[in-house]
């Protein structure tokens, strides 16, 4: 805990933005962190609750009081120790520290009746100092094992897992089908949430771990016509993966983007999302494209109201979009959530985004109807979309009549979430798959993350499906122990 005192004496902190026309010029990370003395007191805001309900709404487990009380007590030795706290459940705190969205603070137990201690900016201000300070350093094993394991993918999941088993000396190679490591951190969050830089530098850390990375290599091939970006210039198969390794851990994204099979989709101008956002991830990292997605000037309508769409309502911004508007099939949810009811578990409540705050119009309670093409020179081209309000009774959803109005457009992105991982990879090594079409394996203790086909292990959106980013690392932390259990006969690797 922090201060005994200090939830009653200390309000919430929020972390700062810079002002949105400054931001608004440029791609970089806007968010301004705690300092020093900031951080200590938010840490003084974590009371002696008894039970830290905050641990258990954490995926990947954070130890918060203990972390939080180290940076209230303020000398270079608790910072250096709270680190130490912070890394022992999370291999990548710069990651969750910027984009998680943080179920830990829904379950504090301040956020009962008054505001959640600041647990996001307080893990955000530790990992960036320890990273300032030179605190964190590459961990290579004492000795080798002699054992060889495959990660196919690059994301979060398989980071953590690599890095995991890297630690006590398996060989460890990542697969990766784009041009540079990091999945859909590199190519899937926007660089003004998540710089870049933040992925390289662990990428440094885990080669000197003894980190093997094998970019631009597409394990399996896709389907022809696939919107899944692929920037692979090589291919391996699953078998050739089966004969060199002794495991092989799948560890890919949810890169199946859900589609909406309405009039006019095959029109020029509407596209998914993962179509739009890793162009701009690309050009930011000084790649040239021969013909980027673009809504400079243009009226663009995002479908879909979850994280990805505000991205891409961010970039639409950046990109010097006319308007943006976003829908949402769902009705607009409370403002404030019945803490009562939903305490300590994930609330439903409206969520604007500093995207939205950049400019937005937002439509709840909408669904798409037709996506309308144009005449003479914009034949074949989306120009609008129709649309109708829809009421939800007893779950289902009912149209409102007279609600039908048809919205401009230039330009439309799908950004209704994701169906599935790739099934090509899966489907390459004989993976069994469950209703959704990932991987299937479950989470025992023993035997955890295991497929039907003998050393072959699933984690991540690979194997639970679309899901959070701090989900993925506890998925790979997890496996990583699984997969060293089945090498070794045994495993020192927490869970």
């Amino acid at each position: 805990m922090g201060k005994v005192t200090g939830f009653m004496e200390y309000a919430r902190l929020e972390e700062g933005y810079e002002p949105v026309d400054t931001r608004l010029k440029n791609y970089k990370e806007f968010v301004i962190g705690l300092n020093v003395e900031q951080a200590k007191q938010q840490g003084a805001r974590c009371m002696d609750c008894g039970t830290p309900f905050c641990n258990s709404g954490c995926p990947v487990n954070n130890i918060i009081p203990d972390f939080n009380d180290l940076v209230y007590r303020g000398g270079d030795t608790d910072w250096k120790h709270a680190i130490a706290v912070l890394h022992s459940t999370n291999n990548f705190p710069e990651f969750t520290g910027r984009i998680c969205p943080a179920p830990c603070e829904a379950a504090c137990t301040l956020n009962v009746n008054d505001d959640a201690v600041g647990i996001k900016s307080i893990e955000h201000a530790i990992i960036d100092r320890a990273w300032s300070e030179g605190w964190v350093q590459p961990r290579p094993p004492k000795a080798g094992t002699g054992k060889t394991v495959a990660i196919v993918g690059s994301g979060p999941a398989g980071l953590a897992a690599a890095q995991q088993l890297a630690r006590v000396g398996h060989a460890v190679t990542v697969f990766e089908k784009n041009d540079r490591v990091g999945g859909l951190l590199r190519y899937g969050i926007p660089d003004f949430k998540m710089e870049k830089s933040h992925i390289d530098r662990r990428v440094a850390q885990m080669e000197a771990e003894g980190v093997v990375f094998r970019t631009g290599v597409m394990v399996a091939h896709l389907p022809e016509g696939s919107k899944v970006t692929n920037w692979a210039k090589d291919v391996v198969t699953a078998d050739e993966l089966m004969q060199q390794f002794d495991a092989v851990l799948l560890a890919g994204g949810a890169e199946q983007s859900r589609d909406l099979p309405v009039p006019g989709r095959d029109l020029a101008g509407i596209h998914f999302a993962m179509e739009f956002l890793p162009q701009q991830n690309k050009l930011n990292a000084g790649d040239k494209l021969k013909a980027q997605l673009r809504a400079d000037g243009k009226h663009v309508i995002v479908i879909g109201g979850g994280d990805t769409g505000s991205d891409c309502v961010g970039t639409s911004n950046r990109h010097g979009a006319k308007s943006v508007t976003q829908f949402e099939l769902m009705a607009q949810p409370p403002e404030v959530e019945d803490r009562p009811m939903t305490w300590p578990y994930w609330p439903i409540k409206l969520r604007t985004s500093s995207s939205h705050e950049e400019g937005c119009e937002r439509e709840f309670a909408i669904a798409t109807k037709e996506f309308v093409g144009g005449e003479g020179k914009d034949k074949g081209k989306v120009v609008g979309v129709k649309t109708v309000r829809v009421e939800w009774t007893n779950g289902k959803m009912v149209e409102v009549p007279g609600t039908e109005q048809v919205l401009k457009a230039d330009l439309v992105l799908l950004a209704m979430g994701f169906v599935s991982p790739v099934a090509a990879i899966v489907d390459a090594f004989g993976v069994t798959k469950d209703a959704r079409g990932n991987a299937k394996a479950t989470t025992d203790f023993h035997g955890g993350y295991r497929t039907n086909v003998a050393k072959v292990f699933a984690a991540g959106d690979m194997r639970r499906g679309q899901s959070l980013v701090v989900w993925a690392i506890r998925e790979g932390r997890q496996a990583a122990r699984s997969v060293d259990e089945f090498l070794m006969g045994e495993s020192e690797l927490p869970r």
